[in-house]
């Protein structure tokens, strides 16, 4: 008998037991019109049980005629149970609507593991975070994510700048950013942290060196996954704030579920601006020299002084808006949503990578669109196989206009030279346009409640077309990138699930089409890249709340599009660029307990990572941009603790601290000369090497009013000095450096009417202190918001 017909008779098989003599009950698990997941359902008398999922839906199956009591169970809500009578061949469907346990909500901290609190306890190094009571700040999710242990984010000025993200070392590409598992860049270039409000996610979790094959990534240095609200039942969320700087912040997340038909629409969208007009503080300011207006037209007498100014050309505006339709809870699928999206950004541009160069008329604009489909069916074809599939289709758009031949110095004074402002012989409005195709597919199969079974494929095709439409010559580095990831994990959950381990392997393949200038001209050059990495992830658990875990992986890290072909604006392509590799190592553990309402959690941990041709910005003097080149050994070690504190629903109290010190380990550079780099061993530059965080929340309810809380956040930041530059290099004394910095911000909310309606006041940097950032940019200093938001459900 042939394998198709063996095939063919297996599921003929299946399907026939399935719809031969079977009694189930099923249904949902409710709080008003809320679905509730992770509710225990079990039949009494019985060890048959089971968990609502995360549609709140549950099902025994395969269950005997009979008269059973179905009995319900969910922290912070009473207990509820029905007798039933399952008659023969009865597909019974049995409801819940549960109601909240007033005293066990006000009175005890909740003993059960929320879906942060299981995360965190994972095999995977892991950050989880719950941005629950960050929603009524003005917080972006790069503001929350940059308090967590292990994460640093460098911004290069106010809202809408560039950002360098770094988890433990490794940062830009290195890391990736998904949304419910989706890459976020999917979704268009406003679709970033740092233009993301707070109120768009429900958790956060950060993947630190190793990361799960579910989400398909060359992360080879961590991953953010911002988990958004997953629940089928209506709400909306409308937020605007309203800060120094003429900043707004609007942003609207809402759903509707028709009962009847069961179709879904899901709605996001943001807008963000800012004049972003801070003060410069002991800044290059030209005095003298011959004026007509700002314009220097005799620049003989002309000199520098340092002084205080405005930035004067730094408006930012982005806009997004999404929209999906579907179902969910069909016998054919379990979700399926169709949508579409669209984004754009304008952005005037104050400075090149440093604060040096200043531009006075060089702007930026982005458009990206984007067409979605998103599957899921568990229990597919037999119990335990579950599937889910996204595709997309998107187009990127970016043009960088660069048309005048000035030289702007930061009190808006100029005056002409022989080229543009960023260094061009010619006027250029610059186009990239890159679009993109990308799926991916999981099928996942649990064996039995100690093994389970992972496969992921992903599929990344994106092409890139530039040119100056000034110019007949339209295209000067076209390129292709294809990208293919396929990722397989099996899963066990031993010694009565104390013991748990995730042993995975990950194949790379890249395809790379780009032109190179040799001899005069451009020519095409094709490149393939095809490798294995694999890895473990282990957590074994001591005690209910003591665990240690650890994990190891051997990864790879593909180029991306803005690496090998330029941004169009500070940063250059490089067509010879190879791929990342690392292996990365975590080792730590956690305790966690609780007395009375007091609730402690502590978590220590050490990493290592051992990348080769390690990707990292150089900059180009003479061209005044930045450029990606590969470092052939780069050696990251360090450690990162975190304690947290909370009583009750009253306060909060965390503090974090991590050192990482990443070691160019390159003895010998790229040549075969016998002669020692002189930065080997040095510290790898412009990376910070030892920071911490401290954040402190108290709270009250009902202390303004019935159904009130007044809530009062404070936050402190703290960045040990760094060097610019080589440390080996140049004259310790003149050395330039970034100093020690302590910001401090305090945040006042108050809600009424159960959260119905939000109130906040911030202040950011409240002791104005001078911040620096990504090449010695100075941030914006002291700076006020409001924020008012409407949320209902």
């Amino acid at each position: 008998m042939t394998y198709g017909k063996i095939l063919l008779l297996m599921l003929f098989s299946t399907f026939s037991i399935s719809a031969y003599s079977q009694q189930n009950i099923s249904g949902y698990v409710k709080d008003g019109n809320e679905l509730i997941t992770g509710a225990t359902i079990f039949l009494k008398g019985t060890k048959q049980g089971i968990v609502s999922d995360s549609q709140g839906h549950y099902e025994l199956k395969n269950l005997a005629p009979g008269t059973y009591t179905v009995s319900v169970s969910f922290i912070g809500y009473e207990k509820d149970s029905k007798q039933v009578v399952l008659k023969v061949n009865q597909q019974l469907i049995l409801n819940f609507s549960l109601k909240k346990d007033q005293q066990q909500l006000h009175d005890v901290n909740i003993n059960g593991k929320t879906k942060t609190q299981q995360v965190k306890e994972s095999g995977f190094a892991v950050n989880a975070i719950d941005t629950k009571k960050y929603a009524n700040t003005t917080a972006d999710l790069n503001q929350i994510l940059n308090r967590s242990t292990g994460v640093r984010i460098r911004e290069q000025g106010g809202l809408g700048s560039d950002f360098k993200f770094s988890i433990n070392g490794l940062s830009g590409k290195q890391v990736k950013f998904f949304i419910d598992g989706i890459p976020m860049d999917v979704m268009g270039s406003a679709m970033s942290l740092n233009n993301i409000p707070v109120n768009m996610a429900e958790r956060l979790e950060v993947y630190k060196g190793v990361v799960p094959v579910q989400l398909g990534a060359d992360a080879m240095g961590g991953a953010v996954n911002v988990v958004t609200n997953q629940k089928v039942s209506n709400y909306l969320d409308l937020s605007h704030s309203y800060g120094s700087f003429q900043t707004n912040r609007s942003s609207l997340t809402g759903q509707y579920v028709h009962e009847k038909t069961g179709l879904i629409v899901k709605g996001s969208g943001f807008f963000n601006s800012s004049e972003n007009n801070y003060k410069m503080k002991n800044v290059d300011l030209v005095v003298g020299g011959q004026r007509d207006g700002n314009y220097i037209y005799d620049v003989t007498d002309a000199e520098y002084v340092k002084g205080d100014a405005r930035r004067f050309h730094d408006n930012y505006l982005s806009a997004l808006g999404q929209v999906e339709v579907g179902v969910t809870n069909k016998s054919w699928a379990d979700v399926l949503f169709i949508g579409g999206g669209y984004n754009e950004g304008h952005q005037d541009l104050q400075t090149g990578f440093d604060q040096n160069t200043v531009y006075g008329k060089v702007r930026r604009t982005n458009f990206a669109k984007s067409a979605t489909l998103r599957y899921k069916k568990n229990n597919l074809f037999t119990e335990g196989l579950n599937l889910s599939a996204f595709a997309a289709r998107s187009k990127d758009t970016y043009k960088t206009t660069d048309t005048v031949f000035r030289n702007y110095n930061w009190d808006g004074s100029y005056y002409d030279k022989g080229y543009t402002e960023m260094g061009n012989s010619v006027k250029t409005i610059n186009n990239i346009v890159r679009p993109r195709t990308y799926a991916m597919a999981n099928l996942s199969y649990v064996i039995n409640s100690q093994h389970s079974l992972n496969l992921n494929y992903t599929l990344d095709h994106l092409k890139n077309e530039s040119f100056n439409q000034l110019q007949v010559e339209r295209d000067s580095m076209p390129g292709i990138i294809n990208k293919q990831i396929l990722g397989f994990a099996y899963q066990q959950n031993l010694l009565d699930n104390k013991l748990s381990n995730t042993i995975f392997g990950k194949y790379y393949h890249l395809g790379l089409e780009r032109s190179k200038f040799i001899n005069g001209r451009y020519a095409m050059q094709d490149t393939t890249f095809s490798n294995f990495g694999y890895g473990i992830a282990s957590r074994y658990k001591i005690t209910e709340g003591l665990g240690v875990k650890a994990s190891y992986e051997h990864s790879y890290r593909l180029q991306e599009a803005e690496e090998m072909f330029g941004d169009g604006l500070n940063l250059q392509g490089n067509p010879d660029l190879k791929p990342e590799s690392s292996h990365n190592v975590n080792l730590g553990a956690y305790y966690g307990f609780q007395i009375n309402k007091s609730a402690f959690f502590f978590e220590a941990s050490g990493f290592y990572r051992n990348a080769k041709d390690f990707i990292f910005p150089v900059p180009d003097v003479r061209s005044k941009l930045l450029k990606n080149e590969n470092q052939s050994s780069v050696r990251i070690t360090g450690f990162e603790t975190e304690a947290r504190y909370s009583y009750a629903q009253l306060l909060s109290l965390s503090l974090n601290l991590t050192y990482q010190s990443a070691v160019n380990t390159t003895k010998n550079g790229q040549t075969e000369s016998n002669n020692v780099e002189g930065t080997y061993l040095n510290k790898i530059p412009n990376q910070p090497w030892l920071f911490g965080n401290a954040d402190f929340t108290i709270g009250q309810d009902n202390l303004l009013g019935k159904d009130t809380r007044l809530q009062f956040n404070w936050f402190t930041q703290y960045v040990n000095w760094f060097y610019l530059t080589w440390e080996s290099k140049g004259n310790p004394i003149d050395k330039s450096d970034i100093p020690t910095q302590f910001i401090h911000n305090a945040s006042l909310s108050y809600s009424l009417k159960k959260g119905k309606y939000n109130i906040s006041a911030e202040c950011r940097n409240l002791t104005d202190h001078l911040a620096y950032d990504n090449f010695k940019l100075q941030k914006p200093g002291r700076s006020f918001s409001v924020k008012f938001r409407y949320f209902i459900q």
